[in-house]
């Protein structure tokens, strides 16, 4: 089992109120209690994205096609039930985030657990010009090598899975049969989708990570499923996919 069993529901206000409902709305609003669902948005496009340029954990912003992707994915999700709404805190998270906390009138709480993950002297370098300035470095980070720490402060696989799998836990432990957005980066999710999934770190990607992508995960009795990934029906062209 990749996580621990969430903890007891907390008693929700609603429970007051809720002898004016019929018995069979009552029953519905129970089961729907131990359902816990988290939908993790990639940030919206920025220059360096479609220059194929690592970014890490560089403060790079939104460009005007990321902005847009922001507020379609903001308008998507309008009417959703979402009770807390959250961010890497690199700017190109908080202005996706504030776009979706503007159309749910939610303030964003930042988590830098859910930082994209540092990428070390690959920062601010194409994957091309990585490849041919550290080629025995980019052969270990192309090939997934879970312990490979890239140099000059750089994460490995493994502390990247340790950082954002301890995030994910504090949230469904602090938000057990709620429904709650967090806003994040490519290779966050790419960690998530393994986790729930139970892939390997190591194993090729075979799933997409487009810029403003919506995804669910839904976590019932200590289990967790993906409900759906890479969502982009809201976008009026395909969220860009940039990473290898």
């Amino acid at each position: 089992m990749l996580f621990p069993p969430a903890p007891a529901p907390r008693v929700a206000r609603w429970w007051q109120r809720a002898g004016d409902l019929p018995q069979l709305s009552l029953n519905i609003v129970m089961t729907n209690m131990g359902i816990t669902r988290i939908c993790l948005v990639r940030h919206g496009e920025t220059t360096w994205n479609a220059d194929k340029r690592i970014q890490g954990q560089i403060d790079i912003g939104l460009n005007a096609a990321g902005l847009a992707q922001a507020q379609a994915a903001a308008d998507w999700l309008a009417n959703e039930a979402v009770s807390a709404l959250y961010s890497s805190d690199l700017q190109r998270a908080r202005q996706t985030a504030a776009r979706i906390a503007h159309r749910m009138r939610l303030l964003p709480a930042f988590r830098p657990e859910f930082r994209e993950r540092r990428y070390g002297f690959f920062e601010g370098l194409t994957y091309d010009e990585s490849r041919a300035r550290y080629p025995a470095d980019y052969h270990s980070f192309e090939t997934r090598d879970p312990e490979f720490v890239i140099p000059f402060g750089g994460e490995s696989l493994r502390q990247l899975h340790d950082r954002v799998s301890g995030g994910l836990r504090q949230l469904a432990a602090e938000h057990h049969g709620e429904t709650i957005v967090v806003v994040t980066h490519g290779g966050v999710l790419d960690i998530v989708n393994r986790l729930v999934r139970g892939n390997p770190l190591s194993a090729p990607r075979d799933f997409l990570i487009p810029n403003a992508g919506i995804n669910w995960l839904q976590i019932r009795d200590a289990t967790w499923t993906l409900e759906s990934w890479g969502q982009t029906e809201h976008l009026a062209a395909f969220g860009l996919d940039e990473l290898p």
